[in-house]
């Protein structure tokens, strides 16, 4: 049962056993947090990859501003007027004991070469400081697996060549610099959360597709235009977050996303989905709100009449005129593969280069109408009685092949 709440300054989204809130502050920052019933995959927080709500362990202070080790392995520095970190007060045992190491909060300008000497860490956050690079010494951490570095001042040259040797499993670069995503990262095969969000990025690199064990993807409050195609490959993505863009479409490879139970889209420039989006069979949150999406029924017709060849291989596929390998030269035989089926139920034909972009709404959860793309045959498709009245069109097959319990799942934000 999908449903939606505000909440202060925000917007809560629910449906199935999870729920996004929305959220901004007064400085009109937008924060996005998920609750779920079921538990979130191994290495992300229920807060997308940010420190836990609740503290391991408290903060125990010791003479001098240093911090003891519970027996838990956490190393707690944060909040303590640090300008450099030299560990001196803690003793060689402590160092191998320590998991976890907080230097957040600080006024650090560097990482500390320090850091190099606690062999067993896994967890290092160095947020809120004041850095603008990562030395090479982080690769020394072989057992790191999480990496918080938000709001720094860091870019795509801050860090070292040899990060993407990291075992990293969660990284947090959020509120930084960066105006592209560094190569570096995409080199971590391991990654199952990648934040960058509140930065500066102009684009999303074809080599996103590396991450193949990437679960969440959070990329909100940058300047990206498009989303690349090669996000589809990315067979564990669960959480997609793209809001506060300028995205002006969604690329319909998006469909290979079988693992996607959240997608958020709010505050971009859409004005349509590929009608594929509806085979997300998983998808439980679609945020939308914020976009220039289309409030009236809208026909595109802008329309190249087919070619000749184009003519020809249509007359032998609507009409099955039956053709097998020694009757044709090969490349006419891969043309004739290509040939799409026009998805109006009145018309038998099919189109391969030349189509017509048609908006049509489709019902979700009984209340929404959501703008999709259909491409057809031709523009007289688009007068037939399955698509000239935009008040009918929650009656015409494409709506009825959809599952109604798939439609419940999916939200306008």
């Amino acid at each position: 049962m999908c449903g939606f709440q505000t909440a202060k300054r925000g917007l809560m989204l629910s449906g199935g056993e999870t729920s996004v809130l929305v959220r901004e502050n007064q400085a009109g920052v937008t924060f996005v947090t998920l609750s779920s019933k079921r538990k979130l995959p191994h290495g992300l927080h229920s807060d997308f990859g940010e420190r836990r709500k609740k503290r391991i362990t408290p903060k125990m202070e010791l003479d001098g501003g240093a911090a003891a080790v519970g027996s838990d392995g956490v190393l707690d520095f944060s909040r303590s007027n640090l300008n450099t970190f030299t560990a001196g007060d803690v003793s060689d045992e402590k160092k191998r004991d320590t998991k976890q190491l907080y230097l957040n909060n600080n006024r650090l300008y560097a990482l500390p070469s320090s850091v190099t000497h606690f062999s067993n860490l896994q967890l290092l956050d160095i947020s809120n400081n004041r850095l603008s690079a990562i030395g090479e010494d982080i690769t020394r951490l072989a057992k790191l697996r999480t990496l918080i570095a938000k709001n720094n001042r860091l870019n795509e040259f801050s860090l070292p060549k040899g990060f993407g040797s990291l075992q990293l499993e969660v990284l947090n670069l959020s509120g930084n610099r960066f105006e592209e995503i560094p190569l570096q990262c995409t080199k971590l095969r391991r990654l199952q959360s990648l934040s960058l969000g509140g930065n500066r990025l102009k684009s999303i690199p074809a080599e996103i597709e590396n991450l193949t064990s990437l679960e969440l993807l959070y990329l909100g409050g940058n300047f990206i235009s498009a989303i690349p195609a090669e996000i589809a490959n990315l067979p564990y993505l669960s959480y997609l977050v793209l809001c506060d863009n300028r995205i002006q479409s969604v690329p319909p490879q998006l469909t290979r996303l079988h693992s996607l139970r959240s997608l958020s889209l709010h505050n971009n420039l859409l004005t349509y989905l590929p009608r594929e989006i509806v085979s997300l069979v998983h998808l439980q949150e679609l945020s939308l709100r914020g976009n220039p999406l289309v409030v009236r029924f809208v026909k595109e017709l802008m329309y190249d009449p087919p070619s000749l060849l184009e003519l020809a291989g249509r007359t032998v596929k609507s009409r099955n005129v039956p053709y097998s390998p020694p009757d044709l030269p090969s490349n006419l035989l891969k043309y004739l593969d290509l040939a799409s089926k026009c998805p109006n139920p009145k018309c038998a034909g099919v189109y391969f280069d030349s189509c017509v972009r048609h908006i049509k709404f489709v019902d979700f959860c009984g209340k929404y109408r959501l703008p999709l793309m259909h491409y057809l045959c031709s523009p007289e498709c688009t007068t037939s009685p399955c698509s000239s009245n935009p008040q009918s069109d929650a009656d015409s097959e494409d709506e009825n092949s959809v599952p109604a319990d798939r439609l419940q799942r999916v939200l306008l934000g």
